[in-house]
Parts: structure tokens; sequence; C-alpha cells
């Protein structure tokens, strides 16, 4: 099995890069943001081919149960930033660009082989992520998004625009968000730089012992 990994920042790449040898794991940075996410996404579909992809970096976190270093896997995705109005379609939801899933759902497999992985130790939370062009560094933003999307588990800046590639071009997806700070508990963003500067060393494990279940 190809198996494609695509992260957005260089600190990211270097915790996951060293982590596989193998010529049927390719660990690409796409760049911040949901187009560059995309274009990542096309780009290694077009060369690599893979037989999956699996988006992985961090996130800020959502909910009493999440904690840093938590790693919350998608069940299903969307966009909290995005809104095409009812002018043209009364069914078209909050997140969802016309004409495409309200929600992109994580590929069954993969899924199962992720939540099969859960325990006491790892501190896994399947669910939501929701994804925008907006790195979310304050209490009132984050609420912002809670208040549409409740349920949501992780917001971050790739993971949605990746999976709506995946699923343009019939290829299977899930996204692994480690949890580097908690905006509802944060201000000033404080907790995601004390994550880059002493937690993240270990934080990608859970992506490397889920490669290595497929």
């Amino acid at each position: 099995m190809k198996i494609g990994i695509i992260v957005a920042m260089d600190k990211e790449l270097q915790q996951l890069r060293h982590l596989f040898d193998s010529e049927h794991v390719r660990v690409e940075k796409c760049g911040i943001g949901k187009v560059n996410a995309a274009l990542g996404a096309q780009r290694m579909i077009n060369e690599f081919q893979p037989d999956c992809i699996i988006s992985s970096g961090c996130a800020g976190g959502n909910g009493d149960d999440i904690n840093l270093q938590d790693v919350v896997v998608s069940t299903e995705l969307t966009y909290h930033d995005v809104y095409c109005g009812t002018a043209v379609d009364n069914d078209t939801r909050y997140g969802q660009v016309q004409g495409l899933p309200a929600r992109y759902k994580a590929d069954k497999m993969l899924l199962d082989k992720a939540l099969a992985m859960k325990s006491d130790k790892l501190g896994i939370h399947p669910g939501l992520i929701v994804t925008g062009d907006w790195f979310v560094d304050n209490p009132d933003k984050m609420q912002e998004i809670i208040d549409i999307f409740p349920e949501a588990k992780a917001v971050d800046m790739e993971s949605c625009a990746i999976a709506q590639t995946c699923y343009l071009n019939h290829v299977p997806f899930i996204s692994f968000r480690v949890i580097s700070d908690i905006p509802l508990r944060d201000t000033d963003a404080a907790m995601y730089h004390d994550f880059w500067n002493t937690l993240a060393e270990h934080s990608f494990q859970v992506t490397k012992t889920f490669v290595e279940s497929l």
C-alpha cells in the first residue's frame, strides 16, 4: 500500500519525516491554508498516486475531554468559514461548498483502523474537524466557531481542503490532528508556542503507529 502524508509546516515535517523510511510512504509539506492544502494534495495524487492520504499536523482542540498532545481522528470534516447562502439552493448547509457534500466522511476502513488504536494511554478522540483560513489564537474566535459547530473536536487550516481534493479524486482519506492548544482555555496562543518548545517531540507517534497498522 502506498501512503501519502501531508503536513502544513516545516515543524510538522521535521517531526514526521524521520519516522518513516519506506518507499511506500511519502511525507510532504503543502503549506498553510486551504489553497496550499488542496494544491499539495493534488500534487501528491498526481505524482505519487497513493492508495490513501493522511493529513497530519497540529490543531486547536475543543471539549472538556480534550488535552494537549491528544489526537483527534476525523470521522467527518467541514469548513467553518464557507457559506454559499440560500439564494440558489435552500438545502446547502453552513460549511458546505454548493454541489459538494456538506461533510466529508473519513474512509471507513481507515477510520476502523484508527479507532482500533484507542487506549487510555494514547488519548485518541474521534470526531468532527472543522477547517478555515484563520489561526484561532483567542477564545472569542473559537467560541464563534463552536457556536456553529458545537460537536467539533478540533479546528485546523488544512484538513477539509485535503478531504475535498481526495473526494474529487476518489482517494481514501483521514486526518490525525495533535492538539497543540485549546483556545477556549488559552490567551495569546501561549499553549501553541509552548507545545512546539516543549511537547512536540513525541506527539506524532500516533500517525506512525497508524501507518504501521495498514
